[in-house]
Parts: structure tokens; sequence; C-alpha cells
């Protein structure tokens, strides 16, 4: 009796009827809740930063996105994530969603960590010290004035623009700062240098100086090759920027008594290379350094005027241009 009365059942018209509803009423919800995934809360553009604290859980962060109106629908984010086998690789941080992303491409941002990086833009001229380094780090912020650049590392700070985290360490700056001194640095200028039978360091301390002394490529491979010969000949290299860097002070022409200042860094009163680089010198003043040109010139000055570097092959010639053009 009771198999007859199950046999009865399906053969109603109004049981399968029910069922055929049932399955077009899925299928419906299925299409609109499919829908809803990838159409998003709005097309007005405008990103807004939205936090995950560590320990919510999905149904937590479902409402907060529903609340800060960047999805419609909670029920549908959190059936996504339920059947995707996401809820425990919803990760804690910042992000920048909008509402004109989906709700799977919400997800997909959230499970895969895919944080917002708040970033400082920092352009370090070529030339400075790690003294103008810091002033400019912790004008932005970044630094607080008892963070400092240490002088070991002056030379290496390769000049550039960067784009740094608000809240990068110091020691996360000077890594980036010497990584890219190291990319600069390629294989074939190690090479080089090898060649020469000088080290890098050697190389760093010649390119700040000429990094200061003159501005032109072609210039400073001639007075490149004027103090590596002034080296060679235990001659002063005689250096004007060497005498700014102890100062502090930057000037067109510096006296005799700023010339005979008691200093390791004074090219005037030491023979050879200063102790240390005197600022953190760009790939130009590098490559200077590194492929000097030999010429007949042994002396050299800047014309305030226009600032041409003016070139001699002797003292008194060198002396005529020092009367004619440092008036």
């Amino acid at each position: 009796m009771h198999i007859k009365n199950i046999l009865n059942i399906f053969k109603n018209r109004k049981f399968w009827a029910i069922i055929v509803a049932c399955l077009l009423f899925c299928a419906i919800v299925l299409f609109i809740f499919c829908l809803g995934l990838e159409i998003p809360l709005s097309k007005k553009t405008g990103e807004q930063i939205f936090i995950i604290k560590q320990g919510e859980n999905l149904q937590e962060i479902a409402a907060n996105l529903n609340k800060e109106r960047i999805i419609g629908s909670k029920i549908a984010f959190i059936l996504y994530v339920w059947f995707k086998g996401d809820s425990k690789n919803l990760q804690a941080g910042k992000y920048s969603l909008s509402p004109t992303m989906n709700i799977l491409e919400i997800v997909r941002k959230i499970t895969i960590g895919d944080v917002f990086h708040d970033w400082i833009k920092v352009t370090i001229p070529e030339g400075w010290t790690n003294g103008q380094i810091e002033d400019r780090l912790i004008s932005l912020g970044m630094l607080s004035e008892n963070d400092i650049l240490s002088l070991e590392f002056q030379g290496y700070l390769f000049p550039d623009t960067y784009y740094f985290e608000k809240d990068s360490s110091v020691e996360m700056i000077i890594k980036k700062m010497r990584d890219n001194f190291a990319e600069k640095l390629t294989l074939d200028l190690r090479d080089e240098i090898q060649q020469q039978g000088k080290t890098i360091y050697q190389i760093l301390i010649m390119a700040s100086i000429l990094e200061k002394e003159v501005k032109s490529d072609e210039d400073r491979a001639i007075v490149s090759g004027i103090f590596w010969q002034r080296l060679k000949d235990k001659y002063p290299l005689e250096s004007c920027a060497t005498i700014a860097y102890i100062l502090g002070i930057d000037k067109w022409r510096y006296s005799y008594e700023d010339t005979r200042i008691k200093s390791p860094y004074n090219t005037y009163t030491n023979i050879g290379l200063p102790p240390t680089t005197i600022n953190n010198p760009g790939l130009s003043a590098i490559r200077a350094a590194i492929y000097s040109k030999d010429t007949d010139y042994y002396f050299f000055l800047t014309d305030p005027e226009t600032g041409n570097t003016i070139f001699s092959k002797t003292f008194n010639e060198h002396s005529a241009n020092k009367r004619k053009y440092l008036k």
C-alpha cells in the first residue's frame, strides 16, 4: 500500500509541476546570485580604504563591506566565499577598494592579501650628502630627528627617485638605495674598475669630488684624467669640492685661509684621495671616474659667469686664467 502511494505521487502531474517550479525558481535564484557576483554596486569611480582587522570573521567582513557601500549584498559575499572555501583565507590589512569592483574582484584581492601601500615619492639629487637626504626624509615625515643615515653608507645611497612606504624603517630605506646602486654599477663597470687596479670605493670617492667640481660629462672625464694623473704624480688634488665639504659652504671662490684649514679632507694640504666620499654621486660622475680622459691639461677652474670649465696645461697658464676669470 505504501509503495502504491509513492507511485501515485510520481504519477501526479501536480507533483511534477511543483518540482519543475522549484527547479526553475532555484535556477533563477542561482542566475541572479551569479549575476550579482559579477555586477558591481556602482559605476561611479572612487576608491576608499577598507581595513580588515586581525581576527575578524567572514560575517563581520561582509557586514562592514555592505555598511561602507562597497558591496550590495553581504549574503552574496558570504555564500561566494563559503562555496569557494576561502573563509579562512581572508587576510587582515588595509585595502583600496571601490564599489565599481564586483564581489569576485573584491574576494580575490582580500584572499591574496593585495593590501594598500601608502607610498611616498622621494627624489634624491646627485651629489647630496647623507645629511641632506636625512633632512629630506624628515621633512616628508619618514624619519625622526633621531634617525641617522650612517656615514659608512655615504657614496652608496644612489641618487634617484624612489617610492617608499610611509612606515619604512631606516634599514629598509638604506637597503633600497644600496640595492639600486648595486644594480646601476653593472658587471662591465665593475670589471673595468678591477682591470684598472682600483677599488669601487676609490672610484666612488673620486666620483663624489667630480660631482661637485664640474657639471658636463665631457668636462668631468677631463677633470677625472687630471685628478688621477695628480695622484700618480703625488701632487695635491686641490679640489674646492673638498673644502666645501669641510666648511659646509658652497662658494665660487675660496680664500687662501680656507684652503689651509686643518682636515684630512683638505686636498690642498694633503696628498691623495680624501678618506671617504664627500657625497653620493650619480652615474654620470661614477662613469667619469672610471672612464677618465687623458689630456695634456693639468689645471682647471670654473668661470663664475658662464659655469664653463677653463683648462690649462701649465701653472703659469692657470695663474693667468685665474686673473682673467676670477677677478
